[in-house]
């Protein structure tokens, strides 16, 4: 049995394939592990060879993740910047989803934004990127992480998409888009209260997540498309999503979206954590 990541330079293509495996056979990794240094480009080159690798069985690309946007989520996973991956057309949902078959999944509420028309970057306007907002809509996402305990470094979590796993799309929120960071959102458990939040905490505000998207993908070539909807952040901690319970967001005090998760569903990776091979 070998590290899953070389003390030299790391094998971007062999890494994929690890993380490929490993979440087809539901089973989680041991980053804690694992030994050499990742850095940021190795871990994006990772995550676009995975990205690969999924297209490849038919999915489609649909939009991008941020990650670590708002102050709350860095503190709880000890990430200090933020990060993005890609959203599939498989794992979209809709309000009142049912989530099944996820390793250990955790909800966020969050921002979404799907965009009217292109945007490339970098250096553009608040306004500029208001201009091609086609919606802004009420989402929970289902981050699901590859790494055993949610224990990993920002490369690490940047390699696996972010922990990108499905998103719920719910209504459009009747806001101007130059707006959109000032709505509360309650995040709850089978209507219980868990926590508060207000949409400006995804980096002040959602439509500068947008911006700094965008000029991230232009320092690699590409760029934001008319059609894709880009999620902003997570707004509150990462909740568990528990089996036979449902957890809902209100957003502005009347937009909800809920997702359940299966009674009896457990979690993987309740044994000990594998090493990639």
């Amino acid at each position: 049995m070998t590290d899953l990541i070389e003390t030299q330079a790391p094998d971007t293509a062999r890494l994929a394939h690890v993380l490929h495996r490993a979440r087809a056979g539901h089973a989680l990794l041991d980053a804690t592990a694992e030994t050499a240094a990742l850095s940021l480009d190795d871990a994006y080159a990772v995550q676009d060879r995975l990205t690969a690798l999924r297209l490849d069985e038919g999915r489609c690309h649909v939009g991008w993740k941020l990650g670590y946007t708002s102050a709350v989520m860095r503190r709880q996973m000890g990430v200090s910047v933020p990060n993005h991956g890609p959203l599939l057309d498989d794992m979209v949902r809709h309000d009142g989803a049912t989530a099944a078959g996820f390793l250990h999944p955790r909800v966020e509420p969050e921002i979404g934004i799907v965009l009217g028309r292109d945007l490339s970057g970098p250096g553009l306007l608040i306004t500029e990127v208001a201009d091609a907002v086609a919606e802004v809509r009420a989402c929970l996402e289902i981050v699901d992480s590859i790494w055993w305990d949610y224990r990993f470094s920002a490369e690490q979590n940047t390699a696996d998409g972010s922990s990108a796993a499905g998103v719920v799309l719910g209504p459009a929120l009747d806001v101007d888009p130059l707006r959109c960071h000032r709505v509360p959102v309650e995040l709850s458990e089978d209507d219980v209260q868990l926590a508060t939040a207000v949409s400006a905490a995804a980096s002040g505000h959602p439509l500068h997540a947008v911006a700094w998207l965008a000029a991230e993908l232009a320092a690699r070539g590409r760029h934001l498309q008319a059609g894709e909807l880009v999620i902003t952040g997570g707004l509150t901690a990462a909740t568990p999503l528990r089996a036979g319970r449902v957890l809902s967001a209100r957003f502005g005090g009347r937009t909800t979206v809920s997702v359940r998760r299966p009674a009896g569903e457990p979690d993987a990776g309740l044994g000990a954590p594998t090493a990639g091979r």
